[in-house]
């Protein structure tokens, strides 16, 4: 039950950051810059005040690297900037989609081969994208959706480079804690376009220090006690709660197209992702072991 819960709660987590910022974005009128380095300035606080609490005063330094940072720094950038023109919903799902065929597509690159199944699972995973960008009425505005797409491209740079980097809660700290003047440097780029609004930021610090640096370290506390299948399948949900988020908080509308293309997007990840959780098992009967962190 206690496994449950905390991935539940993160689950909740990831897919808050979606509501969070399109309420802001939409609701109120903090512009985009300035909700990230709001969300990454937050985040970078509360992940080095539990890193330092857990680590104790003998390790004063951080983990992570520029590069991660820079890719975690894109993806936020990117994330805020799509969600100007994106439902929370479709942002999810464009998002989740990106980083996983992204994450698949390495493992190509990379020499793994896929079953037949796991072949079908990942063109029917691309077609729901191609078909969901596909022009007409119900589909979203092409430039943020590439804007999305490219925070999940980002994102899946970073998740694969968290791979084996250690505490993975020192890493996000550092990471973050990197990645946050980046953000500052933007909005201070923006300035004369800058809007602050206090529900904006109240929204912005949600993101930061619930949805991100708690959820982050809620998942971490999870992950270990997770198959990597499994770890990876349930993430399945966020796009899911995050389009039905928006329809009961926002007062967002799911149309066809977003539905089909959710069907196919996310049953083709996991298509891939069991047939490869079942060849894992067939071949290493004690594949227990905690999953590399994300």
């Amino acid at each position: 039950m206690k496994l449950i819960f905390l991935t539940s709660l993160a689950m909740l987590a990831f897919a808050g950051n979606s509501l969070l910022c399109r309420l802001a974005l939409q609701h109120t009128g903090i512009d985009a810059a300035t909700f990230t380095s709001v969300r990454l300035a937050s985040g970078a606080l509360v992940l080095w005040a539990i890193a330092a609490w857990r680590s104790g005063p003998r390790q004063k330094s951080l983990g992570g690297g520029w590069l991660s940072a820079l890719a975690l720094f894109a993806y936020a950038e990117a994330f805020s900037f799509a969600y100007l023109g994106l439902t929370a919903g479709t942002g999810a799902l464009l998002l989740f989609a990106a980083v996983q065929i992204c994450m698949i597509g390495w493992g190509l690159y990379r020499g793994e081969r896929l079953a037949r199944w796991q072949v079908a699972g990942f063109v029917l995973a691309v077609g729901g994208l191609v078909f969901l960008l596909l022009p007409g009425l119900s589909a979203p505005p092409l430039r943020p959706a590439l804007l999305m797409i490219g925070a999940g491209v980002a994102w899946a740079v970073y998740s694969l480079r968290a791979k084996g980097s250690g505490d993975p809660t020192r890493a996000t700290a550092g990471n973050f804690v990197r990645a946050a003047p980046l953000a500052l440097a933007i909005s201070a780029a923006l300035l004369p376009s800058m809007r602050w609004d206090g529900a904006g930021i109240g929204y912005g610090l949600a993101s930061g220090v619930l949805s991100s640096g708690l959820g982050y370290v809620i998942w971490y506390a999870a992950l270990p006690a997770l198959k990597t299948t499994h770890a990876a399948t349930v993430q399945l949900s966020v796009p899911v709660i995050a389009a039905f988020g928006g329809v009961l908080l926002l007062g967002e509308s799911v149309s066809l197209r977003l539905l089909l293309a959710s069907a196919a997007v996310l049953g083709g990840v996991a298509i891939v992702l069991l047939v490869r959780g079942r060849a894992a098992t067939a071949l290493t009967p004690s594949a227990d072991s905690p999953p590399p962190s994300r």
